[in-house]
């Protein structure tokens, strides 16, 4: 490696020379999939520019390729406004959905007709990059399509992301030439595309995990999302992330004409784009593409959940425009669930907080999209039975919307000799009690009250998010506190002490043989955590309670009507029934759970600890007026949770729905929005976006409803 220059000037001049040379190397590598140097030779040229950098510190910048390696942790991640809405994309769940989309395009475009880009849908996080005079200055999440979150340190250390624009990209200086000589300036741009992770550094990462006592990531794209968004831009750097980048928010201003000339600026402007698209003339080269997407889905080294198909034209893009969700030039063709076959090798019992016997089955550990599986729910005895599944069988499974592991059924004929069928326990595999099964229900109970699982299972809710959500009480170190006797039940959560929860044993060893502890700095948490949690509403104090069939909208309904836990004690089966919602089912377990001596005793034992177990009576702070309006949230909001937007609407007087009716005034669809969307387009009923629902909480007042 040449020595570094002793004077400032030549400094200056070879660490121009070198950083133009890494970024032409970059371009090759990222962009063009072409290396010409080895990686030990582009690591000489890197080596050289860090050390001219580090003896000429007033040389660094912020483009330099050595500023690619994390920076002081973010103290936040702060809002940024996109320049135009990223929209998200309709989905297409098979060939005949995706012929019908096609039909409607052409029907628009009649005899004009137009040409398709098919690009492979990667299975990763949205991004935007925005760039100055040719410079990236800002990087940011999708959000909500509008307002993202901004991450530009922790983009910067995505090596295939171009910190500077190359100069052959720049726009001509004639508006009717895609590529000229004469150059124009840069006009602002907004590139958009999706950050992911290689499996092959996923499967690393979740090495690394396991080495060092943490949670793997359930899959690819979890991990690229989570590392995407880290404090500590360093964390992001050792990630390994790599991104395809697909869009420009106003290409126009570049004179592009078509999706497919977007793809070959962004490829030559430097951005690493995925060479694996191709432009179709018609529906049957789009199936051929969507076939061959699917078979060489495996063998790619990223992940996959699909296919994108765009109007190639931008003027007919314009011209189809978009629905208050997607465009309608473009939609998602999504791969059929993946499905694998394993061996079934048990099928397990597992009892939950009400005594219900779940069976659950397991198999021979396999990878289906993206992470591995080693056992799924099988509900119930009557499922089982309808599968025909039993130990020993060869059986198919897959990830239900690609996410949660199901159990498809047996392979005919590959079935051993031998295998029985399987039935539910009449004793529970936990406690040994006697089993029930009432007549027109499918659940098999534990009909112990002093169940053991039971108790852990009933702890473990009590702790929840929509409980009492005491944060970090997590089910490893509720399972160590039950079994060392220091928790046997709810209350007992408000008797730890900072000293007790730091020496909690948890059950691992470390190298030299100690055992692993909670630790001062986790108790600490905890305590702050068990501490805010004698405030919540008496709504999350009574589903933390494991009532019988009182799941979170029957506990709002019943604080509602009584105010206080004492108010529904005093109340009978046939007065707690009148409360809207509840019936006379839901009154009656109520009461038996109330009438129970050891849930009394718990209960006093809540009291006694500072847990509030009654709202404040106080008017109404807001003005009721949605009073008599009925909302449905149905996908995935951005700028609320769930339970934050249904808690805004009810102050307003709203009632807030989990089922579409011709009684349901607004449905809020936000990304990904399934079938209480359709249902509502069905039924009439009004739709509204997350920028409306937001409106409506800020002003109090909703639009008239169309249905």
């Amino acid at each position: 490696m040449p020595p570094v220059p002793i004077d400032a000037a030549s400094a200056a001049t070879r660490a121009a020379e070198l950083r133009r040379e890494i970024e032409h190397h970059n371009y090759l590598y990222y962009a063009l999939d072409t290396p010409e140097l080895s990686d030990a030779a582009y690591d000489s040229l890197l080596r050289e520019l860090r050390e001219i950098e580090e003896a000429y510190p007033e040389l660094v910048n912020a483009e330099s390729p050595t500023q690619r390696v994390g920076t002081a942790p973010l103290q936040l991640f702060a809002p940024v406004q996109h320049a135009s809405r990223m929209y998200s994309l309709d989905n297409a769940m098979d060939l005949d959905e995706l012929d019908a989309w096609l039909a409607r395009v052409r029907a628009a475009v009649g005899e004009r007709g137009c040409a398709f880009t098919c690009e492979l849908k990667i299975d990763g996080s949205s991004l935007a990059l925005t760039y100055e005079d040719g410079t990236m200055v800002r990087a940011a999440t999708r959000g909500d399509g509008k307002v993202g979150e901004e991450v530009t340190p922790n983009i910067r250390t995505v090596r295939d992301v171009p910190l500077r624009l190359r100069d052959e990209a720049r726009p001509a200086g004639a508006a009717d030439t895609l590529f000229a000589e004469e150059a124009a300036p840069w006009p602002a741009l907004e590139v958009r595309g999706e950050i992911y992770m290689p499996k092959a550094s996923f499967e690393r990462l979740n090495e690394e995990q396991l080495a060092a006592d943490a949670a793997p990531f359930a899959n690819p794209r979890n991990a690229a999302a989570g590392s995407l968004r880290q404090k500590d831009s360093s964390v992001t750097a050792s990630r390994d992330l790599a991104t395809f980048m697909y869009a420009i928010a106003d290409p126009r201003a570049l004179g592009i004409r078509r999706q497919s000339e977007v793809l070959e600026w962004l490829r030559l402007a430097g951005f690493h784009v995925n060479p694996d698209v191709v432009t179709c003339a018609d529906a049957s080269a789009v199936h051929d593409y969507c076939a061959s997407a699917l078979d060489r889905r495996e063998a790619l080294p990223y992940e996959i959940d699909g296919v994108v198909v765009k109007v190639d034209e931008l003027s007919l893009q314009d011209e189809l425009g978009y629905t208050s969700k997607a465009p309608r030039w473009a939609i998602a063709y999504k791969f059929p669930p993946e499905e694998k076959t394993t061996v079934l090798r048990e099928i397990r019992v597992q009892v939950g907080r009400t005594g219900v016997l779940t069976p659950l089955a397991e198999f021979e550990p396999v990878t289906v999209s993206g992470s591995t599986i080693a056992r799924a729910t099988l509900h119930n005895e009557d499922e089982v039975r309808r599968k025909d599944v039993r130990v020993g069988d060869t059986i198919i499974v897959r990830k239900a919307g690609d996410v949660i592991p199901e159990v498809v059924g047996p392979v005919a004929g590959m079935r051993p000799e031998g295998a029985v069928q399987w039935t539910a326990p009449t004793h529970c595999p936990s406690c040994g009690g006697p089993t029930w099964r009432e007549p027109g229900e499918v659940a098999v109970r534990c009909t112990n009250v002093a169940c053991p699982a039971q108790r852990l299972e009933r702890i473990g809710h009590w702790a929840s998010r929509g409980a009492t959500d005491i944060d970090g009480m997590g089910s490893e170190i509720i399972m160590r506190l039950v079994e060392t006797g220091a928790v046997h039940d709810i209350a007992d959560f408000y008797t730890l002490s900072a000293d007790q929860l730091a020496a909690l044993d948890m059950g691992r060893v470390k190298k030299d043989n100690t055992p692993v502890t909670l630790g001062e700095t986790v108790a600490a948490k905890l305590l702050a955590s068990i501490e805010a949690s004698r405030h919540r509403t008496l709504a999350r104090v009574l589903f933390g309670l494991g009532i019988r069939h009182v799941g979170a909208s029957v506990a709002e309904a019943l604080a509602g009507a009584f105010g206080s836990l004492d108010a529904l004690s005093a109340a009978s089966a046939e007065e707690i029934a009148t409360v809207e919602g509840v019936g006379p089912k839901i009154a009656a377990g109520v009461r038996a759970f109330l009438d129970n001596p050891d849930n009394l005793e718990v209960i006093e034992k809540l009291r006694a600890s500072g847990v509030s177990l009654e709202d404040e009576r106080t008017e109404p702070a807001r003005p009721q007026t949605l009073a008599g309006l009925t909302f449905v949230l149905t996908g995935a909001l951005e700028r609320f949770t769930r339970d934050e937007a249904t808690a805004e609407l009810k102050a307003l007087g709203a009632k807030v729905s989990s089922s579409v009716s011709k009684k349901t005034s607004y449905v809020v669809a936000g990304e990904d929005a399934g079938s209480k969307y359709d249902k509502a387009v069905e039924l009439g009923v009004a739709l509204l976006a997350e920028d409306d629902l937001a409106r409506i909480i800020e002003t109090g007042q909703a639009p008239e409803a169309t249905s």
